[in-house]
This record gives structure tokens, C-alpha cells and sequence, in this order.
């Protein structure tokens, strides 16, 4: 599906995020040099094989999905994939793609315009579907959604109600459905009427029933393990001499929590690939040679690491989301302010990071065309705990004899920040989060928890106070539309019931909210990138002043990779895998 912004664990050191191998070792190396396999880690299961469903980095899609058109790694340039060419009407309202002949789906069967008909009209158009692939493509002030038709078995027509900036990057990159396989499950409807769609391809599936259009298809899933993809034999690229692609026979992802582990399986030699932090940069710099790997460096990360309010004054049954008191703390704009001067992002650079990377201010990636910089004029936060107290007395808020603070009817400033489990950077940045905030007077409970049941709060229980937690980036801004807009699926900090939720009475968007998310409708429309550029500034400067989320560090994007793996050109956006069709498996 769209390769668009999701959510990902604090602190992933790249796109690869390389954790502990749950199997042995031995074995793992003795079936390397059986079969071309290339080995990396995640740091959880995965949650659905479902990509229309999916909102997480990692996900399996990124090896068994293709769209339309894919991002060239190295330049952020748009290339053909599954389309072979596609034409823009002069009036920008009409974009017609022509498929490759002879395209296949995993199992042998044809992959036509019937299959993206399929994919936009009854699932992604589809209200009884949740899927946050909608909000993206959404045009203009009343959110109308393109129409598609199909010209012939190869050719596909969309129409858009305006002009569309972000088309191609959006629509492009979204992956088609097998129609022969999941019809059916559309239709059809469990016993709380919901489609089987749903459930059809949940983590739980066998596997191998999951027909894709990737180079790779899934082969084996062992919860808590390990995910084995193997080359998929339909797949449609072809090198110069017409040898079919990819070269590498399987990939494996070993899953754990655990980066400590991770960096102790790479080190072993069980794995082909560690994302590299700030942490461990040095240790693994010294054995660059005699350990046979090759460290990258991408520059800046794609992507943003913040913490995040709970500023849904809803309710539920007739029960608040958040406790009115904290509610009452955290939608005071002077609140967030009084945050955000009091982390000490240059200590948080210079201990934690090692000074490799930068404090991030904006929601726009650094590297995309549309990041507004400080010095054109981007509101910062810098350390600054007087102003933090400042802040806080225009507030309301006072300190006891003992140092506490408190708010004007005498409640103590307590409240949860929740964090995803099993980063030790993480676990440093979280610590000295706590401690900053404790020297203003807050106090502050740690909770670290899986990534699945953080995403699960986020997006379902809607029960947090405060989140640590990461977005992924890109070039193009309105892949974050379902972030920024307040009916958005991402709309974390103040997200609206979804459907089959439990409603939510009372629930409220601020003048600044909505106007941030209109700001997003009038980019998308806007086709000259000057222009384009101008109301994006206007977004991040509103970001910055109410700060629904306050940003920390932008980290190097780094990863070490074995020699053996020839092939690699390594970037941020790209990460290790972006042309994994063309890696080969070779001698170090």
C-alpha cells in the first residue's frame, strides 16, 4: 500500500531496526551457506499481513508489495514499477497508467487493471474497511476521493475532483489486492457484520495462503522468532542479461525487543545487518575490518521522534479518555511550551547521541524540498527551564515550599509518559526526559510497554497521558495527511472514534488544529512547488506554536552490513533493502 508516514518504535537506527536472534546461531550460519539468504531483525511481530490494514514500521509489505510506481532510493526520483509508463491530462485531472505486459501475482495467476479497480473501489473506498491509506487521498476542502476506472486489461484511469500535487507519490506507490482471492472476503460478513476482509490475512494466517507482487513472498511465520520470505518466482523484474530478479533465494527476519541482544547476534556473525546508533557507533567502528562489514552513513534520518499530549477531551460511555484534571494541564498550550524548554535537547545530542545528529524541529523530514529551517525563520524551543517556570506561573501553576509542582486548585503535576520497550537508547532518552522535567518540578511515571500494545492505546483504547514515540518521513509532506488532520487515522494527539469504535461524545478540534489540517488540503492543490513550499512553512509554524507534539533529536541514519552482500547503496530514505532485487549474496 502507500508507502506513506507510520508509526515506528522510539529510536530505529535506520529503516533496519536488527534485534536478537531466537534460533541457533550454528544452524542459522549453516543454512546461509546452503541457500543465498540475507538475515536482519525487527523488534516485533508482525501485526497483520494485511498491508490496507497496516500502520507500523517494520512491516512485511516493503518485501512482497509493489504499487505503480516506486521511489529510487538514492535520488527520491519516482520510477516505474508495476506501470511501465502514465500520462498527465493538461488540466491535471486525469492521470491514465499503462501496466507491464505479463505482470503475476505470487501464485501464477494475471495481474490486471481488474485487480487496482478492485483494490481502490471495495477496499481502500470501502467505509466498512479502516484503513488509513483513505486519508491520503483525500482531495480538497470536502475530502472527495479519486475515481478509477479501467480503460483495458492494462491501462487504468484516475480522475481527481482538482488538481492533485502529491498523486503520484500517493497513489502511485499503493500496492493493488489479488481480486481472485479476496472478493469473496468483501462480500462475505461475520457474525458482527463486519467483512471478512478483516480477518482473512491477520497475523494468524498461514503465510503462504498471503498472495503478493513483490520481489519476495512470505514463507514462514514463527510468533516471537521469525519471518522467512522466499524469492517470489513471478516477481517481474529482469537484469540487462534477462536473469530473473531478485538474486537472493530468501531473507529472514529474527524478531526481539531486545537491541543489546541484536548487537550481540550481529557481532557473532548471525546476522547480516545491525542498524547502527549514536550508542554503539564506536564499538562496532573499531571491528569495522576484522568483523568483514562496511558501516553506512545516510545522513540525517527520515522521519521524527516527539513526545505527545493525550488532548482528546472526549469521552466514552460517559467516561473521560483522560482524567479532567491532566486534561485541563495538557490542552494549556503554555503546558506543552513549559515541555518543551525544558528538555535539554543539547545534552540529550551530546550524551545520548554521541553528537551525531541534530535536535529536530518540524514534522516535515529535513531533507524533503518543503522543510521549513530555523534560520527561515521556524519557531525553537531551546533549553531554557526560567522560561519553562515562566510559562508555567502564566499558566496558573505555582511550586509548594518543597519544590512541587502543582496547579491553581492545589493538584500535584504528575502524570504518565508511556514508551515502547527494548531500546537502550531509548530507555537513556526516556531517563533523561524524566530528569529534566523532575528540575521544573514535574513528576514523572515511566511506563515501557511492546510496541503492538503502545499502537494499541494510540489507536484504540485511546487511554494515555503522554507518548514517546516515532513517525516515519518522507519527501512528500501529505504523506503525513493522516497525521495532521483532525478525522485522520493518525491524528494521535486528538484522534476521533473510528469506525466500529465505541463513539466519543465531547470530543473537540482546536481553531489551530483544523486550520493546520486545511493548510495540508490547500498544499495538495497547489502545483507550483514555491508556493507549495510557502503553505507547508505555514503548517510547521503552527506546529510549532500550539506543539501537539514536541520534537526531540534527528538522528544519522546509519547501518553496518556484511561484505558479503554486494550491491548495497545505502541512504536515509532508501535504507539497506530499497533495491534488494538487485542484492546478491557473495564472499566478504
Amino acid at each position: 500500500m502507500v508507502r506513506g508516514h507510520r508509526l515506528f518504535a522510539l529510536l530505529l537506527a535506520g529503516v533496519l531496526v536488527i534485534a536478537l536472534t531466537a534460533c541457533n546461531p550454528n544452524q542459522l550460519k549453516k543454512d546461509r551457506a546452503q541457500v543465498p539468504r540475507f538475515v536482519y531483525s525487527v523488534t516485533s511481530d508482525p501485526k497483520t499481513f494485511n498491508e490496507v490494514l497496516s500502520e507500523e514500521i517494520p512491516n512485511v509489505f516493503t518485501l512482497i508489495s509493489e504499487g505503480l510506481v516506486t521511489q529510487n532510493g538514492l535520488t527520491g526520483d519516482l520510477e516505474p514499477a508495476l506501470a511501465e509508463s502514465w500520462e498527465i491530462s493538461q488540466d491535471n485531472l486525469k492521470i491514465v497508467f499503462t501496466l507491464r505486459t505479463g505482470l503475476q501475482w505470487s501464485d501464477g495467476e494475471p495481474l490486471t487493471a481488474d485487480d487496482f479497480v478492485f483494490t481502490y473501489n471495495d477496499i481502500i473506498f470501502n467505509p466498512d474497511i479502516p484503513t488509513s491509506t483513505r486519508d491520503v487521498l483525500r482531495i480538497g476542502d470536502e475530502g472527495l476521493l479519486p475515481e478509477i476506472t479501467k480503460l483495458d486489461n492494462r491501462r487504468i484511469q484516475f480522475t481527481v475532483p482538482e488538481p492533485f500535487a502529491p498523486f503520484l507519490r500517493t497513489a502511485g506507490s499503493i500496492s493493488p489486492m489479488p481480486k481472485h482471492v479476496l472478493a469473496e472476503s468483501i462480500r462475505q460478513k461475520d457474525p458482527e457484520g463486519k467483512p471478512l476482509f478483516l480477518s482473512i490475512w491477520d497475523s494468524s494466517a498461514n503465510p503462504q495462503s498471503v498472495i503478493c507482487n513483490g520481489p519476495y513472498q512470505l514463507s514462514r511465520y514463527v510468533p516471537g522468532q521469525r519471518v522467512i520470505f522466499q524469492r517470489n518466482p513471478y516477481y517481474w523484474r529482469k537484469d540487462q542479461q534477462g536473469h530473473p530478479q531478485p538474486y537472493i533465494e530468501q531473507i529472514v527476519w529474527e524478531i526481539v525487543e531486545n537491541s543489546d541482544a541484536s548487537m550481540a547476534q550481529f557481532r557473532s556473525g548471525s546476522l547480516d545487518a545491525v542498524g547502527v546508533s549514536p550508542t554503539n557507533f564506536q564499538l562496532l567502528k573499531r571491528e569495522e575490518d576484522r568483523g568483514n562489514f562496511t558501516i553506512f552513513e545516510g545522513g540525517p534520518a527520515f522521519g521524527v521522534t516527539f513526545i505527545t499530549f493525550n488532548l482528546n477531551r472526549g469521552r466514552r460511555n460517559g467516561k473521560p479518555l483522560v482524567d479532567p484534571i491532566k486534561s485541563r494541564w495538557f490542552n494549556d498550550v503554555k503546558f506543552r511550551q513549559a515541555i518543551a524548554y525544558g528538555l535539554d535537547r543539547d545534552t540529550l545530542l551530546n550524551n545520548i547521541y554521541r553528537g551525531i545528529g541534530e535536535p529536530q524541529h518540524s514534522p516535515v523530514s529535513v531533507q524533503s524540498p518543503y522543510y521549513l529551517s530555523p534560520e527561515e525563520g521556524l519557531k525553537t524551543y531551546d533549553y531554557n527551564p526560567d522560561k519553562s517556570k515562566q510559562l508555567l506561573a502564566e499558566a496558573g501553576f505555582r511550586y509548594t515550599a518543597s519544590g512541587q509542582l502543582v496547579d491553581a486548585e492545589g493538584n500535584p503535576v504528575r502524570f504518565v509518559l508511556t514508551a515502547p520497550a527494548g531500546s537502550v537508547t531509548g530507555e537513556a532518552i526516556i531517563s533523561q526526559i524524566k530528569g529534566d522535567l523532575e528540575k521544573i518540578g514535574f513528576r514523572v511515571d515511566v511506563q515501557t510497554i511492546s510496541f503492538s500494545a503502545l499502537v494499541d492505546k494510540l489507536n484504540n483504547t485511546l487511554d494515555w497521558e503522554c507518548i514517546i514515540i516515532g513517525f516515519s518521513g518522507g519527501i512528500e509532506p501529505n504523506a503525513a495527511a493522516n497525521l495532521w488532520k483532525p478525522e485522520g487515522r493518525l491524528h494521535m494527539f486528538n484522534l476521533a472514534a473510528q469506525p466500529g469504535q465505541t463513539p466519543l461524545e465531547g470530543r473537540e478540534v482546536y481553531a489551530w488544529e483544523a486550520e493546520i489540517g486545511n493548510l495540508y488540503v490547500q498544499a495538495a492543490r497547489e502545483l507550483d512547488d514555491e508556493k507549495r513550499k510557502a503553505i507547508y512553512a505555514q503548517a510547521q509554524q503552527l506546529t510549532q506554536e500550539y506543539l501537539p507534539v514536541i520534537f526531540l533529536i534527528n538522528p544519522l541514519s546509519m547501518a553496518a552490513v556484511r561484505n558479503r552482500v554486494k550491491g548495497v547503496q545505502y541512504t536515509a530514505l532508501g535504507s539497506v533493502l530499497w533495491n534488494v532485487y538487485e542484492l546478491e549474496i557473495g564472499h566478504s
